[in-house]
């Protein structure tokens, strides 16, 4: 059952009138009392459609408080806020207050429908079926993934916008993947967009197109990203390195999921999953104000943060064991093991650039050894560390921070303080060699 609340008589019942005409049972409260009193007696009710505000205050304090009743009543119980595009700051204090999500009026019924769907969707999830923890369809390596893939198996049906957190080289893209095709989407494409890449000036042209003519070098039509994701997923990587301007821009698709193509007036709908991801911390930057509140909670409803490769050692051997299975394919050579010893070399490294550097000097070790087993030798001259005198699992090991500044600033050293060069050596952005050289006080 869905409680709609709104003090507009003719807003619920063409509420209820969508809802019920979609299978929805629905029961309607023109106030914050009337409304409580329902959830209190109503055990049925599994989500709250409810409006910001109830009498001539525009202020949205008594929706703020109703908002709070609830979660003292029914914690997990989803609210669904309803909002004007003019008070989105007020949906983002409802967010804060534990709202699930806001829609902006006048809604889309398209769009509502498919919030209200993911919302009851995740407050009662089937059993999802069982996932292996070793693999997501022989690409996701690791037994320290199994609740995560788990995640992916509960919220990838739905539509709910995903943000995937982590350090370069986690395996954030090969995440976005599984939840693609593992989503009602799967048959649809998968558009890849690196916003790293794409300046301010362009950025309406690459993510919505453009028309012939709409502006001095627009010599052809250009479609854009959004489109080339309809019926699909569109992967939103390096999100954090986006201006505020184009996140005003990006907001706005993601929250009427209409845009209009640069030289047409016409006005598109987009039909597409978001999922996101950074390696930048975004709640960090929204109190620095280099990135939107009211943006961040529309891509974060479901996060998923991948750990760095030095916080799940035991996910080594099994990451070793397929680079070199996938190398020797692909360089037709016979195949090619690594030894115990080798193995707890590597588990003492810190990694920097995570499974990408590891994946780069397996393939460096297999091309330069001789020999059908790599040992702790074959990686030492690959590797800033030494070898320990007894290298075992159970070894004792450095302190991981002092690894990873030995590493960065032997690597600095050793390109005469060209950072470009040191971080595509560590397998990490400029940008995150910036932060850890900060980090380190190089």
């Amino acid at each position: 059952m869905i409680l709609v609340v709104d003090d507009d008589k003719t807003i619920r019942l063409s509420l209820k009138l969508i809802l019920e005409r979609n299978d929805y049972e629905v029961t309607l409260a023109e106030e914050p009392k009337a409304a409580l009193q329902i959830i209190r007696n109503t055990p049925a009710v599994e989500l709250v459609l409810m409006d910001m505000n109830y009498s001539r205050s525009t202020n949205g304090e008594e929706g703020l408080t109703l908002l709070k009743q609830v979660k003292v009543f029914k914690p997990q119980l989803p609210v669904i806020l309803m909002t004007a595009w003019g008070s989105i700051d007020l949906a983002v204090q409802g967010m804060r207050a534990g709202a699930f999500d806001f829609i902006t009026k006048p809604w889309d019924n398209g769009v509502l429908l498919e919030r209200i769907e993911t919302a009851v969707k995740l407050k009662n999830p089937q059993t999802p079926t069982k996932v292996q923890p070793k693999t997501e369809g022989n690409r996701i390596i690791g037994t320290s993934l199994a609740s995560i893939l788990a995640t992916i198996a509960r919220v990838a049906p739905t539509n709910a916008p995903v943000l995937i957190t982590g350090e370069s080289g986690t395996g954030k893209e090969l995440i976005a993947e599984a939840i693609h095709r593992q989503s009602r989407r799967a048959n649809g494409p998968f558009v890849k967009v690196n916003l790293g890449g794409i300046s301010t000036s362009l950025f309406e042209s690459e993510m919505f197109g453009h028309k012939m003519g709409s502006f001095t070098d627009a010599k052809a039509d250009r479609v854009g990203r959004f489109e080339m994701a309809k019926g699909g997923t569109i992967f939103l990587d390096e999100i954090g390195e986006l201006s505020l301007a184009s996140q005003v821009k990006l907001l706005r698709v993601l929250q009427d999921q209409t845009y209009e193509v640069l030289g047409d007036s016409q006005t598109r709908r987009t039909d597409v999953r978001v999922v996101c991801a950074t390696n930048a911390d975004l709640r960090a930057m929204v109190s620095e104000h280099t990135f939107r509140e009211d943006l961040f909670y529309r891509i974060n409803l479901i996060n998923l943060h991948l750990p760095p490769l030095r916080e799940r050692p035991e996910d080594i051997p099994l990451l070793v064991e397929h680079f070199l299975r996938q190398a020797c394919a692909d360089n037709n050579m016979p195949p090619v093991t690594a030894s115990d010893e080798a193995i707890a070399y590597l588990q003492t490294l810190p990694f920097p650039g995570n499974i990408r550097e590891l994946k780069n000097m397996v393939e460096r070790a297999l091309l330069m050894n001789e020999g059908r087993e790599l040992t702790a030798t074959s990686f030492a001259p690959l590797s800033q560390e030494p070898i320990p005198l007894s290298a075992s699992p159970t070894s004792p090991s450095p302190s991981l921070s002092s690894l990873e500044r030995t590493a960065i600033a032997t690597c600095i050293a050793k390109h005469g303080g060209n950072l470009s060069l040191v971080a595509k050596e560590l397998g990490i952005s400029r940008g995150a060699l910036y932060r850890k050289i900060e980090k380190h006080g190089l």
